[in-house]
């Protein structure tokens, strides 16, 4: 007997305690928390629930007959715990029994065409249960409004006089109870209420809870079906290869050299900028591809080095036009005036955003037949169905109600799976070309690497101007460098002006404030846009804007010798919000205390705060740096105010997430551009964080209350500043440009 057992097949039975022979996934249906994802006879969530389900209450809740609830969630999971949470808002409005709660997608083709009512698809800048919460959880209060009325009809009793408990409505009165699934089919025929009143959170009884996620056992058992594991009935591979040089063509290849090697079927020019072979097996695909004779046109762009990209940002340091995001007072004339300037530039990489699953996605092409139209399917993790949806249907050059997206969970999106569908248009492309047959696109870690839409660079010089008595009177902040919104949605730049380069620095609003009150104040950007397609990285412009601040801050409070927090809450004094995170973390760390010696090495602390995607979040940091150099970052304590809590398990799991996140980027993460291309091809060029690197992380969330902010990066930002400034407490030496591996910390 031979055994075939595959890495996550050995995971799975690691995680079971025992040997566990897997099977490859079903070819006619994988399953997502319990409902298709890959069924050759396409499944739409809506209208036409899962099949053996019972009827849908409304957009948001089906109860099936064994009184199992499904929830729709529109939003997609990658690993933040939104699936889990949205749901906990609909069952604390519905009312029913958690443990007999799943989850399915409804499709991004029948939200449209049920006049969208599922709501947002997008899935990005912390906004999955901030921007969706009222609305599901009306849903999940129309539906138990629905199942009450229908009970109450069956007994001729006011509706008002039934209660509801896990599942189960009660009439007290007449001693009566009945369950969800006894009478939804007759609430399913009900017409639904238009006065629906919400609870008040004070009242949450599942909101609220650290409940246990609903996709943790299927990511752990290795049930789990990820883009990358699809397999469908007669499926071919592709492996694909774009011009290394960004804004490159493709000129020529010659399918004839790799026509006869193993497996392969197709050889298909993608777009003018690609080339992908079709096999029978990824690996197939991928040998031919490397073997495949291309020829590229490189363009006028080989010629960029780094040293180029460096120079145009410096250039903007100090050119004359620059667009206004934040000013108050007259900062020119008052710098001029102080008694005292400090002043320092800083710089921010692009960085990639190396997500563990690469881009991939399974497309079938359909020609017209008879009276038949043509039909476009794909199957894809994504951040936004609606915009995966759009992709295919303009790569396809069909209508959207001819096609169809089905979401899978996403192996990482942190914004690259969000925006942009470049690998969906691809998928279609090559799926246009084996009409009839579905096509599997894997993008290899070296084509992932290389092609991105990377994390904006930029550089920054800051200006202060101090009285007689060290009083911050003026403070210029001038940010030269790349926006997203001129390479993404240029048609939102105004005037010049990217309003997504000032978060964390804007005068004042609910998603971004400056937490500081500066007499005279200027913050201005000079747009300097590289070839290097920029795109939205995990906390976005919030990450390099608060290490500006924050360790300029730290700066001028070692420069006026003055305690670093003291200062801060000098600044911050009409920013309560702000404040009480900072204040806080700082109480948690022990500030103001000497940290205890941990090896017989000196332990110091840094702190940093800021306000991004509309939660306060602050962090205090303990390091220490030995006598060679080597850092070891031991403790970081992270305070958070989202407004509202909907699963604190969650969110710490979050906070502790965003720190392994933002530490890696501030550790290791650079993107280089050699010859017009990105130099760093791998994990060994580019590395994420290790697991001993990491540092113990205490989280305080601290809600509230009155507004509804983000989770999944708002921390990331002071991630790196708090340590910035640890270091430079420890050695005296202020770091200004990242990632810390390429600096000496040696005494």
């Amino acid at each position: 007997m031979s055994l075939h057992l595959t890495r996550r097949g050995f995971i799975g039975s690691a995680a079971a305690g025992s040997l566990v022979i897997g099977f490859p996934i079903s070819a006619f249906a994988a399953t997502q928390n319990g409902h298709s994802v890959n069924a050759l006879s396409s499944p739409v969530a809506g209208k036409t629930p899962t099949a053996g389900s019972g009827p849908e209450i409304n957009a948001w809740v089906v109860v099936q007959p064994d009184e199992r609830v499904i929830i729709r969630i529109a939003r997609s999971e990658m690993g933040q715990g939104t699936l889990t949470g949205l749901a906990q808002l609909v069952a604390e409005e519905l009312g029913c029994d958690w443990a007999r709660v799943t989850t399915e997608y409804p499709t991004p083709a029948e939200n449209l065409a049920r006049n969208r009512a599922w709501g947002s698809f997008s899935t990005g800048g912390s906004r999955g249960i901030r921007e969706s919460h009222e609305y599901v959880r009306k849903g999940g209060a129309a539906a138990r409004m629905m199942l009450v009325q229908a009970a109450a009809n069956g007994w001729q009793v006011p509706a008002t006089e039934c209660s509801v408990s896990k599942g189960v409505i009660s009439h007290a009165a007449s001693k009566r109870s009945i369950s969800f699934g006894k009478v939804a089919t007759a609430a399913a025929a009900l017409t639904p209420p238009t006065d629906i009143r919400l609870k008040d959170p004070k009242d949450w009884t599942l909101a609220g809870q650290r409940l246990a996620r609903l996709d943790t056992i299927d990511k752990t058992n290795g049930a789990q079906v990820f883009g990358a594991d699809l397999k469908l009935p007669g499926m071919l591979n592709a492996a694909i290869a774009a011009c290394p040089v960004f804004g490159g063509k493709l000129v020529a290849f010659d399918a004839a050299k790799v026509a006869s090697m193993p497996g392969v079927k197709k050889v298909v020019a993608v777009g003018d900028n690609a080339v992908a072979v079709v096999a029978d097996t990824w690996w197939r695909a991928k040998k031919a591809l490397d073997a495949l004779p291309v020829e590229w046109d490189f363009g006028a762009h080989a010629k960029v080095q780094q040293a180029d990209i460096d120079a145009m940002l410096k250039e903007g340091l100090t050119a004359d036009k620059a667009a206004v995001g934040n000013a108050q007072g007259d900062a020119k004339a008052a710098l001029a005036a102080a008694a005292r300037r400090i002043e320092a530039v800083y710089a921010y990489p692009h960085q990639n955003h190396a997500t563990m699953e690469p881009m991939n996605a399974t497309a079938r092409f359909t020609p017209a037949s008879g009276d038949q139209p043509a039909r476009c399917e794909v199957w894809t993790p994504t951040q936004n169905g609606e915009a995966a949806l759009a992709a295919t249907a303009e790569a396809a050059g069909l209508q959207p109600s001819q096609c169809e997206v089905y979401k899978i969970h996403l192996g990482g999106g942190f914004g690259r799976r969000g925006a942009v569908h470049d690998w969906v248009r691809q998928a279609v492309a090559i799926a246009k070309a084996m009409p009839g047959t579905p096509v599997k696109l894997l993008w290899s870690r070296e084509e992932d690497m290389t092609h991105g839409l990377y994390h904006p660079v930029t550089q920054c010089r800051l200006t202060a101007g101090l009285d007689t008595n060290g009083n911050l009177t003026a403070l210029h902040m001038r940010i030269s460098g790349q926006s997203i919104l001129a390479g993404i949605f240029p048609q939102n730049v105004r005037d010049g002006k990217d309003p997504v380069v000032f978060q964390g620095l804007n005068p004042g609003g609910a998603e971004s404030a400056i937490g500081y009150t500066v007499p005279n104040l200027m913050v201005d950007h000079a747009m300097r846009n590289p070839h290097v397609p920029p795109g939205f990285w995990r906390g976005v412009n919030l990450n390099q804007n608060a290490i500006y601040l924050e360790c300029f801050i730290d700066e001028i409070a070692h420069a006026s010798g003055q305690d670093p927090l003291a200062l801060r809450r000098k600044l911050m004094a009409q920013h309560p919000k702000h404040l009480a995170v900072l204040n806080a973390a700082a109480e948690r760390a022990g500030w103001g205390k000497p940290a205890p010696d941990i090896g017989g090495q000196k332990v110091f602390r840094g702190l940093a705060q800021t306000h991004g995607f509309g939660s306060y979040v602050a962090a205090c940091a303990e390091v220490s740096v030995s006598p060679q150099g080597a850092l070891k970052i031991h403790r970081i304590v992270a305070a958070t105010d989202p407004g509202h809590a909907v699963n604190p398990q969650q969110i710490e799991a979050q906070v502790e997430g965003s720190f392994v996140y933002g530490l890696s980027a501030a550790l290791y993460g650079a993107c280089t551009v050699k010859d017009g291309r990105i130099e760093q091809k791998n994990f060994d060029t580019y590395p994420p964080m290790r697991i001993d690197a990491m540092p113990k992380v205490e989280t305080i969330v601290m809600p509230s209350g009155g507004f509804w902010g983000g989770v999944g990066e708002p921390t990331i930002a002071v991630a790196a500043p708090a340590v910035l400034n640890a270091i430079f407490a420890a050695t005296g030496k202020r770091i200004r440009e990242l990632p810390l591996q390429r600096h000496s910390l040696r005494a």
